[in-house]
């Protein structure tokens, strides 16, 4: 069974990520949060760093629900920075409340943060042609409007890169490359 180039194969939560998650289209608005977050702990970091510690950040941050993080002390804030479960980055740990205030604010306008970030893409994943992962870009038009947007609307560590990464982590787009054996299960079920 051929994977995507950046899949280490011989560490299972990267090959279960990869052919569970990854490219796999998400609509909620909690695990659309928890995502957004944490593509923005990666930032200077790798994503297999932010993966391993995935489970320490849902532990560290009540399992990213956001009407209890919006209301995290400078206390909680100076506690987090000790944890090291997670990266302990102060600007990325604060841009965690910072983005769930602008959260609440998007899903009230819009009635959801899933309704608003898949405004971008007209509700329809796009569907690349890839035939290696040298072919798939770091960013686009898309992830670039995104990144002015989310920016304007109040959010951190959410530059034109990490939103293209969160587009693929969130199905939005689907990269994986021609040959993965992920993307032709991916079409099928798309078909049906």
């Amino acid at each position: 069974m051929k994977r995507c180039e950046w899949v280490k194969l011989d560490e299972p939560i990267y090959v279960e990520y990869h052919d569970k998650e990854w490219g796999i289209p998400v609509y909620d608005d909690q695990h659309l949060f928890e995502m957004i977050c944490l593509e923005g702990a990666q930032a200077g970091l790798s994503w297999w760093t932010i993966l391993q510690k995935r489970e320490g950040y849902r532990a560290a941050f009540d399992q990213f629900d956001v009407s209890k993080i919006v209301l995290y002390t400078e206390d909680k804030l100076q506690e987090l920075s000790q944890d090291s479960r997670i990266v302990r980055n102060k600007l990325k740990i604060a841009s965690v409340v910072t983005n769930a205030q602008a959260f609440l604010r998007i899903q009230e306008e819009y009635g959801s943060f899933s309704e608003y970030i898949w405004g971008f893409v007209d509700h329809q994943p796009i569907i690349n042609e890839w035939s290696s992962i040298a072919d798939v870009p770091v960013t686009t038009e898309i992830s670039e409007r995104m990144s002015k947007q989310l920016k304007k609307d109040g959010f951190k560590f959410v530059g034109s890169t990490i939103c293209y990464s969160f587009m693929q982590a969130i199905g939005m787009v689907n990269d994986h490359v021609v040959d993965c054996i992920c993307r032709s299960e991916r079409l099928a079920d798309e078909n049906h």
